[in-house]
């Protein structure tokens, strides 16, 4: 790529674009103008805001496209409508993490100096609305990919699913209803699974998926089961903690059973995928230990763990499936 000065230029301030974009969705513009045209000081006076600030900041909108002005008045454009207007099918409720990450990422030249996070508060310790807010925007992907994801994967001789780190449950309710004989339990963190079992209710699939709380790292993860599925797990975790989980994910099936890791899978250079270079950056900033893994990596691991006939598969979301399998009698 050959960049002009004004290309460095534009390159170097399109965080402006994005923290406008950011500012005007945390404060609830474009939902506060729903779809009447209004004056920026009525507007303020919804989202209880400055006017003048709350002025300066729609007409930057307009700029960006996302607001359109006439005589004085605004109004949504049509993308702004149907995408950024809270209670709208298709509303992107998962740039609220979007916003959480903007505290982060300002932080990237410090955590490439020192080598780890510069956060005291990690996944742990971020409040309730940060978690909810995570699990929504983990959920919107989730949905987004599940059905397709799923379908890659060879479900014959699958009856018991475990669902490591599920979050919403959307991977365990795409697995359910991919083979009506299939149950699922998702896995996850004590302060995740009442979201998860929101979620789950919401699918009407109470019945069909059940929820454990506990730390992979530390707990039990159960026995008995057919296939263990881990997707944006493996990116939380340090080279050494992926060889243990992956070790105990393949200690709780049965012969035959498979592990499924999904995940920004890196070439050697790891360069490519383009978002998974990145993201890599995010785990710098964002976790204790994550970072994103090549496939020779992922094979090391499940290798270690007695696992084999390992298989790869791409997908059209720019993530990978590495899949292996446990033979022999226990």
């Amino acid at each position: 790529m050959n960049f002009t000065y004004a290309g460095i230029r534009d390159l170097a301030t399109a965080f402006q674009k994005s923290r406008c974009l950011l500012s005007a969705y945390e404060l609830g513009v474009f939902t506060a103008l729903g779809y009447k045209a209004k004056t920026s000081g009525e507007v303020a006076k919804i989202i209880k805001t400055a006017v003048k600030s709350t002025d300066r900041l729609m007409n930057a909108l307009c700029v960006l496209g996302l607001l359109q002005k006439k005589n004085g008045k605004f109004s949504n454009t049509a993308s702004a409508s149907r995408f950024l207007v809270k209670g709208r099918p298709e509303y992107i409720s998962s740039l609220m993490h979007t916003v959480n990450q903007w505290e982060t990422w300002s932080t990237l030249t410090k955590a490439v100096r020192r080598g780890k996070s510069l956060l005291t508060r990690l996944w742990g310790g971020r409040g309730k609305e940060w978690l909810a807010a995570f699990i929504a925007a983990m959920h919107e992907r989730a949905t987004m990919q599940a059905k397709d994801t799923v379908s890659l994967v060879d479900l014959s001789g699958v009856l018991k699913v475990l669902d490591i780190g599920g979050g919403s449950g959307a991977f365990s309710a795409a697995f359910v209803r991919a083979k009506k004989i299939i149950k699922a339990t998702v896995f996850d963190l004590p302060e995740v699974v009442p979201l998860t079992r929101s979620y789950i209710r919401k699918e009407g699939l109470s019945d069909k998926i059940k929820t454990v709380s506990g730390d992979y790292n530390i707990n039990n993860l159960g026995k008995g089961f057919d296939l263990v599925f881990l997707s944006a797990i493996a990116h939380s975790n340090s080279f050494k903690e992926n060889q243990k989980l992956i070790k105990k994910c393949a200690g709780v099936l049965n012969p035959g059973g498979q592990v499924v890791v999904v995940d920004f899978i890196m070439d050697k250079d790891r360069t490519l995928p383009a978002f998974g270079a990145l993201f890599a950056l995010n785990m710098l900033v964002a976790t204790e230990r994550g970072d994103t893994y090549t496939e020779f990596e992922v094979r090391q691991w499940m290798q270690k763990s007695g696992l084999c006939a390992i298989k790869r598969k791409g997908t059209v979301f720019g993530t990978t499936l590495i899949i292996g399998r446990k033979y022999g009698k226990e």
